[in-house]
């Protein structure tokens, strides 16, 4: 049962009884849970800011992005570190227990958030489940066969929903909820920000639109099946080498078939990305003589990368660049 926006004692509620709250839009009050009638704190960082704890990278840019100068953001998932398996620390569940708003994907991306939000004990801690409205995509049955072959509890959804642009403004007005509903005095601004971030999630949706409509080539071979939404957004099908969670090695005969997969459909690029390691897909692309490219599915930048400035859309137009060239 997923909520999409809810204090902690109302989340160990929440099974009882579900009500909307005030004056949000269509989607964030769909995200509201409340039993408890507890009002959040606005939990400040001591500099009047807002404190918000998010769970991978682009959690936090789009919290960072809504809230702008109102709010400090702590990503939880370190840069350069692979957010499936992630496990949040002591040090983490203090940072998320002195915060006022948790930002989390949810479609089953942070298998941890359960019991986390069960065991602290921040009543006033606002938990958004971003994800909460998105049309999400239900595994198939060998899909979801094999990711409970590594966890026994996974989810039957694919949760890497923010590669669809479409589904990034749903989760933004998630958070634009979440932080008006602790911090109603600048809720405006937050407004603000949301309408400006949305028409730039409808203008990289055209650029990849039209970037994708007239390619010759409809086939990616992809290191993980983190590209679901991003395919069925823009006509694309994927081959992933791992599945849903990058943490195992493809047997021998799932190898062959992707080598004859390449080889059948003349695909000359197998992308690999920069927090999975690359050994797998330069082993098919060697066997088929295709080369290795990095796509970004965005679950984290490299220190390097934030250093230099990159963000959500800066990364979506790269991955759009690569695959317009490889496409082609």
């Amino acid at each position: 049962m997923g909520f999409g926006l809810i204090t902690r004692k109302e989340f160990v509620g929440s099974f009882a009884k579900v009500a909307a709250a005030g004056a949000l839009t269509a989607v964030g009050a769909s995200a509201l849970a409340g039993c408890s009638g507890q009002a959040p704190q606005k939990q400040e960082a001591g500099n009047g800011k807002v404190k918000v704890a998010a769970s991978f990278y682009s959690m936090a840019d789009f919290a960072q992005k809504i809230g702008g100068d109102n709010v400090e953001v702590t990503c939880l998932v370190p840069s350069g570190t692979e957010p499936h398996d992630w496990e949040p620390s002591t040090s983490d569940i203090k940072t998320i227990e002195t915060a006022a708003v948790l930002v989390y994907n949810g479609a089953g991306m942070e298998h941890w958030v359960s019991d986390m939000l069960a065991s602290i004990s921040n009543k006033s801690l606002v938990a958004v489940e971003a994800s909460s409205g998105v049309d999400l995509r239900r595994l198939s049955d060998d899909e979801l066969q094999e990711a409970r072959a590594e966890d026994p509890d996974a989810s039957d959804t694919d949760p890497h929903v923010w590669l669809d642009p479409k589904n990034v403004k749903i989760e933004m007005e998630n958070i634009r909820a979440a932080l008006a509903k602790v911090d109603p005095d600048n809720a405006a601004a937050y407004q603000q920000n949301y309408d400006k971030w949305a028409s730039e999630c409808d203008k990289l949706d055209k650029e990849f639109t039209e970037g994708l409509s007239s390619v010759s080539q409809k086939s990616i071979v992809v290191s993980h099946e983190a590209y679901g939404y991003l395919c069925q957004a823009y006509g694309l099908d994927q081959v992933a080498i791992e599945g849903i969670e990058p943490d195992a090695e493809p047997d021998a005969q799932t190898m062959a078939e992707i080598v004859q997969f390449v080889k059948d459909n003349n695909v000359k690029v197998i992308f690999s990305e920069e927090l999975v390691s690359p050994k797998v897909a330069q082993s098919i692309a060697a066997a088929c003589g295709a080369e290795v490219m990095e796509l970004n599915p965005i679950e984290g930048l490299s220190e390097e990368d934030l250093k230099a400035g990159e963000d959500y859309f800066s990364v979506m137009r790269d991955n759009l660049n690569k695959l317009e060239s490889v496409l082609a």
